[in-house]
């Protein structure tokens, strides 16, 4: 019974482990791969993408507005008891208590010139219970309406679908600088994983070399070939070497949690990443990567979009001190009929439309014109106010442009300098191998001694990281270039 019990308790843990490895995805992750989560499933990029959704939705509801508008109103039915006072009296009221079906139709179209036309058609029939009466009625009316400012000055409507379009481009372009962010960010957390997985690496070589070289010197010391102050200096090279792999084992735990937390995987996955430390030279045009950061650059842009802004605000303001004026007019036919309570709501709105027939058109004109006389200077002051924040704007663009072709020049110049780094470094790295080689083997045979040895490999190490840590600089360089000129000089394609 015992034995069965302890089978099926081993089975037990088998199964828990399964279930917790299958639960645990194991992602193996190149720079392109973790690029593409990222842009799926980092959070900031989220919620730039609703962004994105907004500004689109508000385009569309700006382009909407030109669009005829149709409204049905009913009242089916509506029932009242209530006191009403006399229209031609003061202090005199009378009960109500009737009984209402009504309908309306509103059809309107909007015009460019913040003007509209538009047909208004409803029928009505009013049963008053204390009067004893149902009350009909039916009319239809065609008009027009047209701010005579809007024409020449300032199109609200205009300007609404303007300002519309300004924002979904600045979102378009918002969205866009935000990949080429992401695309950066994550490589940046990429090579800094890749470096912390690196250096763990460099630190378990270092410990097999120092462990190794510790075996040497104790083998020598117990055949009195070395003194004993080696042999213990050996000791503690080879503690502070077990001790740096354990630090650079915890280090790189912490970045792949960061690493999985920008990606916006689970971070209880297991992630690793595929990376050699191979690079090609890239040529970088200059003049070619300044004018495609003044092109592409998103913050010009914003400002454009600032300026243009602006002198909508000018022309609105403008437009306030000129003379003013609106147009109305319209055509309407009407139909009434009342009778006492024997008249059914069929028959009342059949005697209503009788008598919209029978009934002459009505029709009315007006034209209503405002004209400022004296404000004090109160308008030609905020009008004045808006064209130097106009100035500002553009200055401000001037001193963006200038800091972009700065940025970008130095950028190019880092890239070179980089490149150069990295093809030296890469050289000492492959000395230093070979230097440590020829020191372990003249400390084995005893030509030297343990401190040229420690010397040696602290050279060793140094070159590794030195070499890892231009290659990083050189790549990040290159992937700033790429979000600073929406260019991808690597592979000599614009980016998408």
């Amino acid at each position: 019974m015992k034995r069965i019990l302890n089978l099926l308790l081993i089975s037990l843990i088998l199964t828990t482990a399964s279930l917790q490895a299958q639960a645990q995805e194991k992602r193996v992750l190149t720079l392109e791969e973790s690029i593409e989560i990222a842009k799926e499933r980092n959070f900031n990029m989220l919620q730039l993408v609703e962004e994105f959704k907004i500004a689109e939705y508000n385009l569309k509801a700006a382009t909407a507005q030109l669009r005829t508008q149709i409204n049905m109103t009913l009242n089916l039915p509506q029932y009242t008891e209530s006191i009403r006072e006399k229209a031609d009296s003061t202090g005199v009221f009378f009960p109500i208590k009737e009984l209402n079906y009504t309908g309306s139709l509103n059809i309107r179209q909007p015009l460019p010139t913040d003007g509209s036309i538009y047909i208004q058609s409803g029928l009505g029939t009013f049963h008053n219970y204390y009067s004893g009466t149902r009350t009909g009625n039916l009319n239809t009316r065609f008009g027009f309406n047209q701010p005579l400012d809007a024409i020449y000055g300032y199109s609200a409507i205009k300007s609404n679908l303007k300002s519309a379009q300004l924002a979904f481009e600045r979102s378009q372009k918002t969205l866009k600088r935000m990949e080429l962010d992401v695309v950066y960010m994550v490589s940046q957390y990429f090579y800094s994983l890749l470096q912390m997985q690196r250096q763990t690496e460099i630190n378990r070589l270092d410990l097999e070399r120092q462990t190794e070289a510790n075996d040497i010197a104790q083998n020598k010391y117990a055949a009195g070939l070395i003194r004993e102050v080696d042999a213990l200096q050996m000791e503690v090279d080879l503690a502070g070497a077990q001790s740096a792999h354990e630090v650079s084992i915890m280090n790189q735990n912490s970045a792949n949690m960061a690493f999985k937390q920008y990606l916006g995987i689970d971070l209880s996955d297991s992630v690793e990443i595929s990376s050699e430390l191979q690079y090609e030279p890239v040529s970088v045009d200059v003049e070619r990567a300044v004018e495609l950061a003044l092109e592409n650059s998103l913050t010009l842009r914003q400002q454009d979009i600032q300026m243009e802004l602006q002198k909508l605000d000018i022309k609105r303001q403008k437009t306030m001190g000129k003379v003013r004026g609106n147009v109305d007019a319209f055509f309407e036919k009407v139909g009434f009929s009342s009778a006492y309570d024997n008249l059914n709501i069929s028959n009342s709105i059949d005697a209503s439309y009788r008598n919209f027939i029978d009934r002459p058109f009505s029709y009315g004109v007006g034209l209503t014109i405002t004209i400022p006389i004296l404000d004090w200077g109160h308008n030609r002051s905020l009008v004045r106010a808006a064209e130097a924040r106009m100035k500002e704007y553009n200055y401000e663009k001037i001193n963006s442009e200038r800091s972009i072709e700065t940025d970008v020049r130095n950028l190019v110049g880092k890239i070179y300098t980089n490149l150069k780094r990295l093809q030296l470094l890469e050289r000492n790295a492959s000395v230093a191998e070979k230097s440590f080689d020829i020191t372990l083997k003249r400390f084995s045979d005893g030509d030297i001694d343990s401190q040229s040895l420690s010397l040696e490999r602290d050279r060793l190490t140094k070159a590794y990281n030195t070499h890892l840590d231009a290659f990083i600089n050189y790549q990040l360089s290159l992937a700033d270039l790429m979000r600073q000129t929406f260019y991808d000089f690597r592979n000599a394609k614009a980016v998408q």
